[in-house]
């Protein structure tokens, strides 16, 4: 079957329906919508069979759904009907929540149906990013399976939506407005917490820290002094901790407001706020769930790291390098890395935007999270496993690569790819990658610039084990598999094997060479910009359509 995916933006949910419907043995064309008037042209170049929204927020034109079936797949339940579904059920602490795939007409969201999902909602109020990721694109992905089943039965007819059905339980909400997302800081914790997560991570919510205008993300719960609502009693790690009517908040991204006060990009929050903080105490360690934790269980000594958005800063490559020397320095017999809602996305954009010389920031960054990767790949007193519970991309890849074993959640995408950006690309690739896929994929891997979903990294060699589950269960099988290879009856040749094969390794080509050639390519990105870095990085913190891309040199 021809299909047509008409997207905002080539996103997970996005990227997992590329490839569910190509796995499949469908004909898929990509239409990324930046002008909606192109979406005719672009419908008529595909001549699908079917067109499928799994990510839009434009209307989709009336000459292209009378012409072609036209699915939208909505992230609410039965009649839900709107542009700020997910926004709403988080503000307004919906128990449950659905997706549902209506076919297009001439009246939003309110469509023939052709299949609905649900689930529960979580019980701490979710960020909106984090539950789009998991609960509503597990669901999307399995509607989207179900819309093409229904399309290829010539007897399959959509039911009408019919509000007087008892499973139609939505309704039609407006798109939200900063108006709706207003909290005061001397409201409790979890109101205000409900409506910056609802907002995370577009657009924020709009508010004032230490006199200072800004848009508020990445928020978690704290515990302050008493003081005064809104001020601010300490800063950690980036993050401020903003006290309310009932306890604190940790908010660790800001975007200025004010376009003379600097970068209007997302920053961690310490960055966004600069000088303002003059005289606010740096404490030791932060109450609320830390950015990077260890602990031990049985004989797996478990680093946990989530870094917003899977941005990883010089700071925090540096903190998370010290937190890999005292794992690797226990006595347990193996490391898990796991990751947050994303693994790792690579360096941090935004820190180098905001810094005076992003040339120089972006090198001293691509300097410490090389660091970490020759911590892992050099680790030989341990087996190291990578727990992928969220996706990867970029240099966020090649590091979870590093380790002996990668474990990966069932339904993610990796990207393993640096050239959208402008980027030849480091952390060791050009030594982990063929390694793992040898001298030809890796090529292929780094010049296509594709998604590569779970199953078929599998496939290549690039994830040995493949869980389901939610974030929790796969947890659980994440730490049952780390402890399998560190305590199984195999566990001591696996162990005797890594350490000859990096001696080997090592004297055939050291490792540094690696690195010092991946270098030298992105000081040319980096400091020449031979291939538009500058433009495509800004271009994706303001969320604008990316630069053409332009060729670059084979890997």
């Amino acid at each position: 079957m021809r299909i047509l995916l008409l997207c905002s933006a080539f996103n997970g949910l996005s990227q997992r329906a590329w490839s569910r419907l190509r796995a499949h043995g469908h004909d898929v064309t990509v239409h990324t919508v930046t002008d909606p008037g192109l979406i005719p042209a672009a419908a008529a170049d595909a001549d699908p069979d079917l067109v499928i929204c799994p990510f839009l927020r434009q209307r989709v034109p009336d000459v292209v759904w009378r012409k072609y079936r036209t699915i939208i797949i909505h992230p609410g339940p039965l009649g839900d009907r709107g542009p700020s579904s997910l926004d709403w059920a988080i503000m307004d602490a919906a128990p449950h929540w659905g997706v549902t795939a209506l076919q297009a007409t001439d009246e939003l969201d309110a469509g023939p149906v052709w299949g609905s999902r649900g689930f529960a909602m979580p019980g701490q109020p979710p960020r909106k990013s984090a539950l789009y990721n998991a609960e509503v694109a597990d669901a999307a992905m399995s509607l989207v399976s179900e819309v093409v089943a229904k399309a290829e039965d010539p007897g399959f007819v959509p039911r009408p939506l019919d509000y007087r059905s008892p499973d139609v339980v939505g309704r039609e909400r407006r798109a939200v407005r900063q108006a709706d997302r207003a909290f005061g800081w001397e409201d409790d914790t979890e109101h205000i917490l409900r409506r910056i997560r609802a907002a995370d991570g577009r657009p924020g919510v709009h508010t004032t820290l230490a006199g200072v205008p800004v848009a508020v993300f990445d928020a978690r719960p704290g515990a302050a002094p008493p003081g005064e609502p809104g001020t601010i009693a300490a800063r950690r790690h980036g993050a401020v901790l903003v006290r309310t009517g009932d306890d604190a908040l940790w908010i660790g991204h800001a975007r200025r407001l004010d376009p003379t006060g600097g970068p209007a990009v997302k920053l961690p929050a310490t960055l966004a706020l600069g000088s303002a903080l003059a005289g606010v105490p740096d404490v030791a360690e932060p109450t609320g769930a830390p950015e990077i934790g260890y602990r031990r269980a049985g004989e797996v000594g478990v680093l946990t790291f989530d870094f917003y958005n899977g941005a990883m800063s010089t700071a925090q490559c540096r903190r998370l390098v010290t937190a890999f020397r005292h794992a690797a320095a226990q006595d347990t017999k193996a490391i898990l890395l796991a990751g947050g809602e994303v693994f790792s996305n690579g360096i941090h954009l935004g820190v180098i935007e905001a810094h005076p010389h992003p040339a120089l920031e972006a090198w001293r960054n691509l300097n410490a999270i090389n660091d970490l990767c020759r911590e892992i790949i050099g680790c030989t007193g341990q087996l190291v496993v990578s727990a992928l519970t969220g996706g990867a991309g970029a240099g966020g890849v090649m590091l979870a690569l590093g380790a002996d074993a990668v474990i990966a959640r069932d339904g993610i995408v990796l990207n393993p790819h640096y050239r959208t950006m402008g980027l030849y690309g480091s952390e060791y690739w050009t030594y982990v990658l063929p390694r793992r896929v040898g001298e030809a994929s890796a090529g292929l891997l780094t010049a296509r610039c594709e998604p590569v979903p779970v199953i078929e990294a599998a496939s290549l060699g690039l994830v040995d084990e493949i869980a389901g589950g939610d974030r929790q269960g796969f947890a659980e099988a994440a730490l049952d598999y780390a402890t399998g290879l560190a305590t199984g009856p195999g566990a001591r040749t696996l162990l005797e094997r890594k350490q000859t094969t990096r001696a080997a390794d090592e004297q055939r080509r050291p490792l540094e060479t690696y690195r010092i050639a991946e270098l030298a390519e992105m000081s040319r990105d980096l400091f020449d910009d031979r291939h538009g870095f500058a433009a495509a990085r800004r271009a994706f913190l303001s969320n604008r359509p990316r630069p053409p891309r332009p060729v670059l040199d084979a890997a």
